[in-house]
Order: C-alpha cells, then structure tokens, then sequence
C-alpha cells in the first residue's frame, strides 16, 4: 500500500512540475524518493513548494539519495559543509551567479546530474529562474540539421568565466588552470534515453573540426533555438521553496533584475557521468 502524499502537478505543458506534500527538512521513505525520482526524469525541473528551511546536512542528504555529490572546481563553499554552494548577490556584488544560460559545469569531464537549490533570502521583487528544455529544442530541429549535428563535438571552457569570479569572497585562484572538456553536441540522456541539445553561450566556445567563422555561426544558430520562448518557462521563487533541476536535458538562467536588494540560498550539485 503507498501510504505517500506526495502530489506532482505539471508546471507548463513543455517543462516542470509543482511538488508538494512531503517535508525535506525531515528524513523521506523510499516510497517518497521513488516517486520524486520519477518525477524528476518525467519533468525535468521540480519545484518543491511549501517548504521550512532545510538544514545544510539534510540537504547533503537527501543529494546524496541521488549520487555522489559534485564538486564545485571555482567556488567557495559554506564553512563546515564543504558539499554545499551558497548562492548570494546583495548590493556590494560584482556578479550574481546563473545570469547568462547554461547548464550547471558542463566545462568538466563527468558535468552534473543534477543541481538542487534552496532559497533563505528572497528579494522583495525579481529574482526568477528561467529554465529550457533541451530535449524538446532537440525534437524540434529538421532531420537534416539533427543528422549534420549528431557526429559533431564542442568545446566547453571555464578559464574565461571562473578566473578572479570569487575574488570578492576570498578566493585567490591566478595559479589554478579551470576544466575545459569535450561533449558531442547531441548527448544521449544516460537513464531515458531521451536525446536533448548540449549547447550553451556561458561554457561552449568552439566546435571541433569546423572553421572559427562556421563554428560561430552554428553555435549561435543553435543558442538562439535553445533560448526560444517555445521551450521555456519561468518561476517565481517563494521563500525556502527547493528547486531540482536535471542539468542532461534542461538549461536555465538566473535572472538578477532585483539589486541592489539581497537573495541567498544553499545549493547542493550531484555528480554527473561523461556525456554520449
């Protein structure tokens, strides 16, 4: 008998789903993280609502139901909770961290699975997250656009956005060299199956085998299909609200209309496998 409250409702017909009637702050039954799972690879993006505050640990925790957890190679990480990211623009930032698209670290070798983010801080207006879904951006090139693609790689880079990012938070990184990696642009989804695009302007620079002025205007052919209205949706955080996103198959982008006002939140990645 499944004795689980859990309820999912799709967000957007193309993308998401609302999740309520279970506390993350507590311990969840396997019944529970079995019907989250499912979720996640049916919607690519869950938004947990009606939340408390969830502590750094059981965050960890209930990460770790889903993997090894990810290592962030530029960031700082919370004191005591090495696992932990902690998101926080505020009126002395140089940066807000997600504004551009991109999937979470695909400039590494094994990029992440998946990403889930809490937030403590909201600002009292702004600070949406927008995400895209990448395999319905890949159902929706022609057959010979796929075929073109399907046997082609690209670069994805990190030196040009990690170097000096995290100065203002102690972060002295001039002798570290950041990932760079190779990922075919047509990733195979390793537990669906599902084909998705694997493209994007923040870490993708080139790709290989093709001239400087080609690769450019392929990879601008395709950012600017990725980035269609037809694939996104849009949410707007509540406060402790949680957000898990499938980094193989969707983008996003956080969108940083809100300064000089704060956001924080805690954001724990888990590890992901070489991309096929």
């Amino acid at each position: 008998m499944n004795n689980s409250k859990i309820s999912v409702l799709p967000y957007c017909p193309n993308l998401g789903a609302i999740v309520t009637g279970v506390d993350l702050s507590k311990d969840i039954t396997e019944i529970e993280f079995n019907e989250i799972k499912d979720a996640f690879l049916k919607y690519q993006v869950l938004f947990f609502q009606g939340q408390k505050e969830i502590s750094p640990q059981k965050q960890i925790e209930f990460g770790k139901r889903f993997g090894q957890l990810h290592s962030h190679p530029a960031a700082p990480t919370m004191e005591n909770f090495p696992e932990v990211f902690e998101i926080h623009a505020h009126k002395d930032s140089k940066i807000a961290n997600g504004e551009f698209w991109h999937s979470d670290v695909s400039c590494d070798n094994e990029p992440p699975l998946g990403t889930m983010l809490q937030l403590q801080i909201l600002p009292e207006s702004g600070g949406d997250t927008m995400f895209s879904n990448m395999n319905l951006a890949y159902e929706k090139l022609s057959a010979p656009f796929k075929k073109f693609l399907s046997n082609l790689k690209a670069v994805h880079e990190s030196e040009h956005i990690y170097k000096g990012r995290y100065s203002d938070r102690g972060v002295d990184d001039a002798e570290l060299k950041y990932p760079k990696a190779i990922h075919p642009i047509i990733r195979t989804h390793p537990e669906t199956n599902k084909k998705s695009l694997f493209v994007n302007r923040t870490f993708t620079t080139k790709i290989e085998g093709l001239s400087d002025f080609e690769s450019t205007k392929i990879l601008d052919t395709l950012y600017e299909h990725c980035e269609s209205l037809e694939f996104q949706i849009r949410y707007k955080w509540n406060l402790y609200d949680m957000v898990f996103w499938d980094n193989r198959c969707a983008m996003h982008r956080a969108i940083w209309d809100y300064w000089p006002m704060e956001r924080k939140g805690r954001r724990v990645t888990i590890k992901g496998d070489q991309p096929f």
